[in-house]
């Protein structure tokens, strides 16, 4: 794992400032036995982030237990830290303008902040909100009025640590939807593919009439663990390939796939992940297929939807993208019709449909977790896009 030592040696000065006055305060009002609970917390919480900075976990050889518990450590280091920073801010400032009751207000603000974290680390990710959405299109084929496609994306299976039946309700969720296709839009592990094997009969459970397609996102390619060799890396990759196709999935590495009805079809198009920096950019989509400007209605699946803009609007009449990649950067705020989500200052289609005239995007929020192990307010994402003929 690499250690930004600056940050770190920030993070150690504040923890202990904050520490150092708590227990000042604590002592001078007379709370002296919760100035001792405060210090066995402050160092409690010095033995996690010691821990996980100690912890390889960028290791090729570090197995997916130890990878998901430093994750856990390091998030329940700043489930800690996080209520006690803005209870202590909320204090002083109530101590600064002369104001007591604002002493209460520190202890709720600071409760309410360490109940919704742990909400989203152990509610919110064993939930499933199934999304219908309905994309009307000129160029659809009358025979495909009403085509429903399920979109699953950003599993991160590893984010479960072998435990299945979170993955399974998704699976089931999935099944009984009665799609006419599925579409899983990348990142189905995120380290290495031995996260996926506990999964491998679920996976294979998934059943559409048109089939199963995926393409890779950007955690699917090794990227983030350290290899002893390139040959290792490309190993692990082409068994992650493997094993979707062995469950029945068709991967779409620049590939392209005819969806017939009748006399009339659709094309579905698979492109490698096409990222922004500092993500790669494989995606190439005139060898996915040649026919980019044909009078076909094609559908895209990419992983990133940072491609749409800067690859698909431009350089093909690709009727509509799927894509993921965001996880709404798994936390979201929902009030209605209206939605915020911190992904926004980063990527300006970050979840749900866009269109660019009869043009559409649509990014799934996926059902995973990558870096910190929780989900605020972003529920894990099965959707259902029914396609319409415009009339």
């Amino acid at each position: 794992m690499k250690i930004h030592w600056l940050g770190l040696i920030v993070v150690a000065v504040l923890c202990i400032a904050i520490d150092v006055y708590i227990c000042r305060r604590l002592r001078r009002t007379g709370y002296r036995w919760s100035s001792w609970f405060n210090a066995v917390l402050a160092i409690f919480t010095a033995g996690l982030a010691t821990g996980v900075a100690v912890m390889p976990l960028s290791d090729a050889t570090t197995s997916n237990s130890t990878f998901v518990t430093g994750q856990y450590m390091l998030y329940t280091f700043f489930a800690i830290l996080a209520p006690v920073m803005l209870g202590t801010l909320i204090y002083g400032i109530g101590r600064l303008i002369k104001q007591r009751w604002m002493t209460v207000c520190a202890f709720v603000v600071a409760a309410l902040v360490f109940g919704v974290m742990w909400w989203g680390a152990i509610v919110t990710p064993g939930k499933i909100e199934v999304k219908e959405v309905e994309l009307a299109f000129d160029r659809l084929p009358d025979a495909f009025d009403g085509y429903r496609i399920v979109q699953w994306s950003d599993a991160h299976l590893g984010t479960y640590n072998g435990r299945t039946a979170i993955v399974e309700r998704q699976i089931q969720t999935i099944n009984n939807l009665h799609p006419d296709m599925i579409c899983f839009t990348g990142d189905l592990v995120s380290r290495k593919t031995d996260e996926a094997l506990p999964y491998r009969d679920l996976l294979a459970q998934l059943h559409a009439p048109d089939g199963v397609f995926s393409v890779l996102g950007n955690h699917d390619y090794d990227n983030y663990v350290n290899w002893k060799n390139e040959s290792d890396k490309l190993a692990d990759r082409k068994a992650l390939c493997d094993l979707q196709e062995k469950a029945g999935w068709r991967l779409l590495n620049d590939d392209y796939a005819i969806i017939r009805r009748g006399d009339q079809q659709i094309v579905l198009i698979g492109t490698e992940n096409f990222g922004d920096h500092p993500f790669e950019k494989r995606g190439n989509l005139a060898k996915a297929y040649s026919g980019l400007n044909d009078g076909n209605f094609k559908i895209e699946l990419q992983h990133n939807p940072y491609a749409w803009r800067a690859n698909t609007l431009t350089n093909s009449n690709i009727d509509l993208m799927l894509a993921g990649h965001t996880h709404a950067w798994q936390i979201m705020l929902t009030l209605g019709n209206w939605r915020w989500s911190p992904a926004c200052l980063r990527y300006p289609e970050w979840g749900g449909a866009y269109n660019e005239g009869n043009r559409w995007l649509y990014v799934n929020i996926g059902t995973g977790m990558v870096g910190p192990p929780m989900r605020i307010g972003a529920t894990p994402e099965i959707t259902v896009i029914t396609l319409r003929k415009k009339r």
